[in-house]
């Protein structure tokens, strides 16, 4: 009876480890739910990880990132603010901060936040494309297309695969009076996407110009 007690306690053990291991890895990964576009259990998971941890910087970007991913512009904007009162080098929060502030129409506070992210990692940061299109975009809004095609064309350099950006590079081009310049700029659209409405109909304006 003993002997079979001592061989059954070591199995009670290792079941037990293996439920306890389960449960780690059947934990909700918010990156991951954020990663595959559900929005509102990412914002949940993290919400209950600051709880749990209110230093957590990890669990406070993804959660900025779910929130302007999911529209909550003014939230995205205080949690981020909140976040760096924490730590106020933590680049991804600089960057999703920069990226709500645009949304919410705040150009100069948005830039602000953008310029510094772009200060603060190497060229191939995992955001640097991205912050040069938003840059590209509030120079659009404020007239200054000059600054506009620049940003545009450092953020299609990063990402040469993305049609609009393509097709915004153009139209800042198209506001300068460069007709030639857009039209190459619609046509890295188009060729990327047959079907892209902004190249298509900046296309034919520029041709229009041009003979």
């Amino acid at each position: 009876m003993n002997s079979v007690l001592k061989r059954c306690i070591p199995l009670v053990f290792i079941a037990f480890a293996s439920v306890s291991a389960f449960s780690q890895n059947s934990k909700p990964d918010a990156l991951k739910l954020y990663n595959e576009g559900n929005y509102k259990e990412s914002i949940k998971v993290c919400e209950d990880e600051i709880n749990a941890n209110p230093s957590n910087m990890d669990s406070y970007s993804v959660l900025c990132w779910a929130l302007v991913a999911n529209r909550q512009y003014n939230e995205a904007e205080q949690r981020a603010i909140e976040a760096r009162k924490i730590n106020s080098y933590d680049v991804r929060l600089i960057e999703v901060l920069g990226e709500a502030k645009y949304y919410l129409g705040k150009n100069n506070e948005a830039l602000n936040m953008f310029q510094r992210y772009i200060a603060n990692v190497p060229e191939n940061g995992s955001r640097v494309g991205r912050v040069y299109f938003y840059m590209g975009e509030i120079y659009i809004r404020q007239a200054r297309y000059e600054h506009a095609d620049i940003a545009f064309t450092t953020a299609v350099r990063t990402e040469p695969l993305r049609d609009y950006w393509w097709a915004r590079l153009g139209y800042s081009r198209e506001m300068t009076g460069n007709w030639k310049s857009a039209l190459s700029a619609y046509n890295q659209a188009l060729s990327l996407n047959p079907t892209q409405y902004d190249a298509t109909r900046g296309k034919a304006r520029c041709q229009s110009k041009i003979q």
